[in-house]
């Protein structure tokens, strides 16, 4: 506390387990700091900035959102009370968009600051511009910064910041690690395997935690494992295995389920996408099954797409993921990959600021009064990557040359891709705001569609009930059309092989949005059963998205001439169409497109030539 009364910018290095996330701020109000402001505690993720407030509300004996309260997107969960706020730090870098000087903060806690996701890394730049602006401006008090992680290349940070470092001891149980003896093709299998073989041996209430990579992938291991535990339970006398998923599009009261202890005489099981590599401590957790991979979203300028795949992660996150075993008593980690594997793995995790789309980076921080040019960054974002950003937003009508533009500010206000945030806008015009808040809603969260293996005959039944010619998106809006409809939604979800929490989720954020719109004054409006308006709205936005059918039946993207294949899940699949709009592209052996709308070629020489363009 010496240490951070003495010094405007201070970097703790704190082990896991140390209490750094969880003491160090309510040390900081005890202390008096948050007198002139508040302290402002910012995470990667979503689900770290919750749980935590809601450990450290407990920890002082107060009701969440009030003195301790947390800000996520689409939640806030503060008071004027607020004096220990938790957040994502793409929401600190929205607050900054109408307040440069965080005038609202006494202290800014940046922690985690290893993760170097694109939102830590614009907010380095942008606290500490906050923390100049402060000096400048006497009335203000001074901001102090504080730099958190449990791993970091020191030296760049003490440079950057020139701050000076601190060295924290943690409470690190001992951890033993076994490595795998051979190479799996299919990380999932030994990982499965070693599950149930430490069900078999270990004594009840020792947890086990398995990094898997994304949803689809959690929810089948959660329905196989949750099966085959019955099972199992019926044949020999293992303790009854408690299986939950843990994944950032989550809702925030099904992902706390994970953190809740197991009851006596049982297991919990919790896989879990790498949100719950820092920060989060799961109670009872002994055992980390690691399989060395994580889904990571790439951005090529070259052919402006993004790439979702499964990659490698790098030995520091290898390290993150060990300790979540000794957090509360000595553990043990299983990697299903060889230590040659391993040695071969990166020492430190790419910034994302070098690898992903920067269209909203850009907006962020024109809409702040930056240049991104100048903008004093820790890691440079290529410059092929900032010129397809600036290129993006001028067709988007955002920008013109490098100033934002009306239409550009108005932008900056909604949380989402500035592409989707194009779409919502365009309705406006096409008269259908309504379905397009519906859809963009929709297509922020994860998929709503439950691919059972066991049941897929009826699954895809179910999802012809919705489906439409006019492709994917008018298909979602026809689920959320009867799902708001319906009575008994949770039962209706469940016959048509539909995640009842993910169209939850997206409904809340359609409120969210439709908030938003409404106070940007956007006309509301539907369009009812003409949805060619809304394929319409969403070209405006999408417009780089395009494929178009060859004459040997496949198709190539009209942009880059990149050669693409209708993902099978798609209500398009198997039709062949002259143009399609698509929202994603997944990289596998092929190049899938995902969420699909059909287009009539017609739409854009309109769209080139009409008043809209001009505008």
């Amino acid at each position: 506390m010496n240490i951070i009364k003495e010094h405007d910018s201070l970097i703790i290095i704190g082990e896991t387990g140390s209490g750094k996330t969880t003491q160090i701020p309510q040390f900081l109000f005890d202390a008096g700091l948050a007198t002139s402001g508040c302290i402002g505690i910012t995470q990667p993720r979503r689900v770290a900035a919750v749980s935590i407030a809601s450990r450290v509300a407990q920890e002082q004996g107060v009701k969440l959102g009030k003195l301790v309260g947390y800000c996520v997107r689409f939640q806030n969960m503060t008071s004027s009370q607020t004096k220990i706020k938790y957040m994502t730090d793409g929401m600190m870098v929205r607050e900054a968009i109408t307040d440069p000087h965080l005038s609202d903060y006494s202290v800014v806690i940046l922690d985690e600051a290893h993760e170097r996701s694109v939102h830590t890394d614009v907010l380095f730049g942008v606290a500490k511009r906050a923390q100049h602006l402060r000096e400048l401006k006497k009335e203000l008090p001074p901001l102090k910064l504080i730099i958190m992680s449990a791993t970091m290349d020191i030296d760049k940070f003490v440079k950057y910041f020139n701050a000076q470092a601190v060295y924290l001891e943690g409470r690190q149980h001992e951890i033993k690690v076994y490595q795998s003896v051979s190479t799996y093709e299919n990380y999932w299998v030994p990982a499965l395997a070693t599950l149930f073989q430490i069900h078999r041996e270990a004594p009840p209430n020792e947890d086990i935690l398995v990094f898997l990579t994304g949803q689809e992938e959690i929810e089948s291991a959660v329905t196989y494992t949750r099966e085959l535990g019955k099972h199992l339970s019926n044949l020999v006398d293992n303790p009854p295995l408690m299986v939950f998923p843990l994944y950032s599009a989550l809702p925030t009261r099904q992902q706390l389920e994970a953190f809740r202890p197991s009851p006596p005489g049982s297991r919990k099981v919790v896989f879990s996408t790498n949100i719950a590599e820092t920060s989060v401590t799961i109670g009872g957790i002994r055992h980390v099954i690691d399989t060395g991979v994580a889904k990571v979203r790439t951005h090529h300028p070259m052919t402006g797409l993004d790439m979702l795949k499964v990659e490698k992660i790098s030995k520091e996150q290898a390290r993150q993921r060990m300790g979540r075993a000794g957090r509360e008593a000595p553990g043990k980690c299983y990697r299903t990959y060889t230590q040659e594997e391993f040695d071969r793995l990166e020492d430190t995790t790419i910034p994302e600021i070098k690898r992903c789309n920067l269209t909203g980076v850009v907006l962020q921080l024109l809409a702040i009064g930056i240049d991104i040019t100048t903008f004093d960054f820790m890691d440079q974002p290529p410059k092929q990557g900032i010129d397809t950003a600036m290129k993006c937003l001028e067709n988007l009508g955002a920008i013109t040359g490098s100033q934002l533009t009306t239409l550009g500010r108005t932008m900056s206000r909604f949380p989402l891709d500035p592409r989707f945030t194009k779409v919502i806008l365009a309705s406006v015009e096409h008269r259908c705001l309504e379905e397009a808040l519906t859809v963009v809603a929709l297509l922020s969260g994860e998929s709503i569609f439950i691919d059972s293996t066991a049941k897929r005959v009826q699954a895809v039944k179910a999802r012809e009930r919705f489906t439409s010619p006019e492709g994917d998106h008018v298909m979602l809006l026809n689920i959320f059309r009867q799902y708001q409809s319906t009575k008994q939604k949770k039962v209706w979800c469940h016959e048509n092989f539909l995640h009842y929490r993910n169209l939850q989720y997206g409904s809340e954020v359609r409120q969210q949005l439709a908030a938003l719109a409404e106070r940007a004054n956007l006309e509301s409006a539907s369009c009812g059963t003409n949805t060619e308006q809304l394929r319409k709205a969403l070209l405006e936005g999408l417009h780089e998205n395009l494929a178009e059918l060859q004459r040997d039946g496949t198709y190539v993207t009209t942009f880059t001439k990149q050669p693409v294949t209708i993902h099978p899940s798609s209500a398009l699949h198997g039709t062949k169409t002259s143009m399609v709009l698509f929202t994603e592209m997944v990289a596998t052996y092929k190049c899938y497109l995902r969420g699909l709308s059909v287009i009539d070629p017609g739409w854009l020489t309109e769209k080139n030539t009409g008043p809209r363009r001009r505008n």
